[in-house]
């Protein structure tokens, strides 16, 4: 029977951006309730007084392990990201303010917020490694994919991602590891991270960047030196819909991940390809994100020992990201 784990913690509403901005603190409070309402958690709701109807929700034959979170050592986001940068992080949040041109704002409680992110991730994949689970999920805000090495942007101050990437390459002395993110934006900070590895294969879903947020990601984009051929970018057309992404999720994403052959998978899940998304123009579906799912948690179990780590990436319509979070975590628990 799979054992799949969940980490999440409610101090990070705490990284309040305001109710009007889209990644805003009832994310992480509508993807809890719906998580709830599933039955896949069964500790306590922190968030008693949240509203929100999300229909009817497919019910788990079983719950999720929940992990203990914890913030993440800042040694280890320096594999990552330099002292400065996470100095500047500190400085400006400890100030308030915006860390880019004004989509990523920060107070004084962000920069604790954004090391639980970053650390429930790591806890994880420590949890994966030791054994525990054999997947797990987190459910953290703020996102990372958008987090260059030096500089923060598009809602993102720490690349969760890719920190336990380098997480499990140093700590963990895992050598071939593969990251798929299906966010409907350009994972550009990921990428800008590992262009130059060719021990991750770092593959990328997203909306035509001539269309959409952050405007790179094109499929000529595959990587420098030693890394050529180890970043895969996949646009896709504004409109696509679950057919289209299964269709590039067979003909596409597995066969790389199948000739790659890695040893652990890390996903970066964003769900706003989402039909009801504010901030895209895709059709998908959360059914179609749970089949997606199924197709990366196949591949794992032939290639990683199924050892799957997700991490929460967009999502800006609530009630689609509830429902998506639930079919995602399905998929990863059957």
């Amino acid at each position: 029977m799979t054992t799949t784990g969940f980490c999440t913690h409610p101090a990070m509403i705490e990284h309040d951006t305001g109710p009007h901005h889209p990644e805003r603190p009832d994310r992480l409070r509508a993807v809890l309730r719906a998580v709830r309402l599933a039955g896949l958690i069964t500790s306590p709701d922190p968030f008693p007084d949240f509203q929100m109807d999300f229909g009817a929700v497919v019910q788990a034959t079983r719950p999720l392990i929940e992990l203990e979170a914890a913030p993440i050592d800042p040694r280890w986001i320096e594999l990552v990201h330099s002292r400065d940068y996470i100095d500047r992080v500190r400085q400006i949040s400890l100030a308030g303010g915006f860390l880019d041109q004004g989509d990523t704002p920060v107070m004084r409680r962000s920069f604790a917020a954004a090391l639980l992110s970053a650390g429930c991730v790591q806890q994880c994949v420590d949890a994966v490694m030791d054994g525990r689970v054999k997947r797990a999920f987190a459910a953290v805000r703020p996102p990372g994919h958008h987090a260059e090495p030096d500089r923060p942007m598009g809602f993102c101050l720490f690349n969760n991602i890719a920190i336990a990437a380098r997480y499990l390459q140093q700590h963990h002395q895992i050598r071939r590891l593969a990251i798929v993110d299906f966010d409907v934006h350009h994972g550009n900070g990921t990428q800008a991270c590992f262009e130059n590895d060719a021990e991750v294969l770092s593959i990328s879903l997203h909306q035509d960047p001539r269309t959409c947020y952050p405007g790179s990601g094109m499929g000529w984009e595959i990587g420098l030196g030693r890394g050529r051929g180890y970043t895969v970018n996949v646009p896709m057309d504004p409109g696509s819909d679950d057919s289209d992404y299964l269709r590039v999720m067979d003909s596409r994403v597995i066969p790389e991940l199948e000739e790659f052959s890695p040893q652990f998978l890390l996903i970066s899940a964003g769900f706003d390809a989402h039909r009801d998304d504010p901030l895209a123009d895709m059709q998908m579906s959360e059914e179609g994100f749970g089949l997606m799912t199924r197709s990366l948690v196949a591949m794992a179990d032939r290639h990683c020992q199924g050892r799957i780590v997700s991490a929460l990436e967009g999502g800006y319509n609530l009630r689609a990201l509830g429902r998506s979070v639930v079919s995602h975590l399905m998929a990863l628990n059957a």
